[in-house]
C-alpha cells in the first residue's frame, strides 16, 4: 500500500532551484479544508473552539492560517505565547496550559488575556502571588490508574506528571471561588495519537460526569470542558483516518446524556489538537546523496534526525515515497539514514522501496506536526527551511534555513569572529 504525496517530482525539481533540500513543506489548502471539517463536526456546540497546539508546528504563518479558519492557540511557554500574539491570536483565543511554570509566564498569559489552565492545586498561590487570579480559570484533571477504551488499555495516567485528583479539584474550585473566580473549566489529556474514534466520546463522558460532580460539590459555574488533544493520524498506509464527523456526533451524544439533564447545556467544548490538524499536511523533502553496501543496503540523505526526530526518538514510522517512482515495484530493502554520529539516525529500517538512485528526491510523509518543531542542533547540524504550498500552486518560504551564523549567535562574538 502507498500514500500519495501532495507534491510531484516535477514540482520539487522546480522548487529546489530556489530552495535546496532538505525542507519541510506544508499544504495550505488541505490545512484549511481539515480545519473546516473539524469545526463542522462540533458546530452543534455554540461555544466550541479549537485551540491549536502550537508546540506541534510553531510557525506564525501556520497560526495565521488556522486563525483565519476560526482556531485559537494552545500555548505552553512564554515563547509560544509570543508566537500566538504575533499571529494575531490574543484574548480568550489562547489557552495557556503549562506545567512547572517559570516565573513571568503567567504574567505574559494574563497580559494577552489568555485562559490560564493550572496543572496543579499548588500553583494557585504561585499564580496569585505573581499576577493575581482571573475571573475565569481552568484546572487539569488526572484520573489516575490506566485509561481503557473498548479496544484495550490506551495509556497510564497514573504515571503521568500532569493534573490533579478529583479531591484536589474540589478543594481547588472551592479555594478559587473564594478568591473571586466566577467561571471554571476542566481539562484533561489522557491519550496521545489514537485513531480510536471512541476516545473523545469516552473522555468526554468522563469529564462531563466530573463536571456535574464538581458543580454539585462546589456550586461553581462550569463554563467549558477542554478535551485537549490525542486524536491521531494514520502514519501507516494501511491505517484508517479518524472520521471527525463521527467523533463530533459521539461527543454530542454523551453531552446530551450527561450535561443537558443536569442543567448544564451551556457548557462549551474546547479541543487542543496538533497532530490531527497538521501532521498529514506536511512532508520532509530530502535528496539521496550516498549509498552504502555492507551488511545491509543504506541510502544516505541530506537530512538527519535534526530535521525529523520522531523515528530516532520513538522508532516512529513515517512513510516514504521516492518521487517519480510511485508506480515502480518496491523490490529493494533499505535503511534510509542521516548523517548524525548516532546509529539511531534512521528515517526507515529495512524498508521496502523502489530502487533509489543518487539524486532521487524522497518525500517523507506526515511531518506537519512534531516534525520541524522537535529539531535540535546536535553535531552542529542546522535546521531546515519551511515552505508553504499555496492553493494556487505557488510556494512561499515561511522560515529560512539556519546558517552557521545562527548557530554561533549565542556565543561570544569575539571568540567566533572570522570563523564562519
Amino acid at each position: 500500500m502507498n500514500k500519495e504525496p501532495f507534491v510531484t517530482e516535477a514540482q520539487i525539481r522546480e522548487i529546489v532551484k530556489t530552495y535546496p533540500t532538505p525542507f519541510h513543506i506544508y499544504d495550505e489548502a488541505a490545512i484549511r479544508r481539515n480545519a473546516r471539517e473539524l469545526l463542522k463536526a462540533f458546530a452543534w456546540n455554540p461555544g466550541y473552539k479549537e485551540f491549536f497546539a502550537v508546540k506541534a508546528t510553531p510557525n506564525p504563518y501556520i497560526l495565521q492560517i488556522l486563525r483565519e479558519e476560526g482556531c485559537g492557540a494552545d500555548c505552553s511557554s512564554y515563547t509560544e505565547l509570543c508566537l500566538a500574539d504575533a499571529a494575531g491570536i490574543t484574548g480568550d483565543s489562547i489557552m495557556f496550559s503549562s506545567n512547572e511554570t517559570p516565573t513571568g509566564e503567567f504574567t505574559k498569559a494574563r497580559e494577552l488575556g489568555a485562559y490560564i489552565n493550572l496543572d496543579d492545586i499548588t500553583h494557585i498561590p504561585f499564580l496569585q502571588a505573581e499576577c493575581g487570579i482571573p475571573e475565569t480559570i481552568c484546572m487539569r484533571y488526572n484520573p489516575g490508574g490506566v485509561y481503557e477504551l473498548g479496544n484495550g488499555i490506551m495509556d497510564n495516567p497514573g504515571d503521568a506528571k500532569y493534573g490533579c485528583t478529583k479531591e484536589q479539584l474540589i478543594e481547588a474550585f472551592n479555594t478559587l471561588k473564594g478568591l473571586g473566580v466566577k467561571h471554571f473549566g476542566i481539562h484533561s489529556f489522557l491519550v496521545s495519537n489514537t485513531t480510536a474514534e471512541n476516545y473523545y466520546p469516552t473522555l468526554a463522558k468522563t469529564l462531563f460526569t466530573l463536571a456535574v460532580e464538581l458543580k454539585e460539590a462546589t456550586g461553581v459555574h462550569i463554563a467549558f470542558v477542554n478535551l485537549s488533544g490525542g486524536i491521531g493520524v494514520p502514519y501507516r498506509p494501511e491505517q484508517t483516518a479518524v472520521d471527525i464527523a463521527a467523533v463530533g456526533r459521539g461527543v454530542k451524544e454523551v453531552y446530551d446524556e450527561v450535561l443537558v439533564p443536569a442543567g448544564m447545556g451551556d457548557v462549551s467544548i474546547y479541543t487542543e489538537l496538533g497532530r490531527f490538524m497538521l501532521a498529514p499536511y506536511g512532508g520532509l523533502v530530502v535528496r539521496a546523496i550516498h549509498e552504502k553496501h555492507i551488511y545491509k543496503e543504506y541510502i544516505g540523505v541530506d537530512a538527519c534526525a535534526v530535521n525529523l526526530m520522531r523515528p530516532a526518538m520513538y522508532g516512529a514510522y513515517h512513510h516514504i515515497t521516492v518521487l517519480g517512482k510511485e508506480d515502480e515495484p518496491c523490490d529493494h530493502t533499505y535503511d534510509v539514514v542521516g548523517s548524525l554520529c548516532e546509529n539511531n539516525d534512521k528515517f526507515a529500517i529495512d524498508r521496502k522501496l523502489p530502487k533509489i538512485d543518487i539524486g532521487d528526491y524522497l518525500f517523507i510523509h506526515d511531518t506537519g506536526a512534531h516534525g520541524f518543531a522537535m529539531g535540535y542542533n546536535y553535531n552542529g547540524k542546522l535546521k531546515s527551511a519551511e515552505l508553504l504550498l499555496r492553493p494556487d500552486g505557488s510556494v512561499k518560504r515561511i522560515r529560512r534555513a539556519e546558517t552557521p551564523a545562527d548557530y554561533f549567535a549565542t556565543l561570544d562574538s569575539e571568540i567566533m569572529k572570522g570563523h564562519y
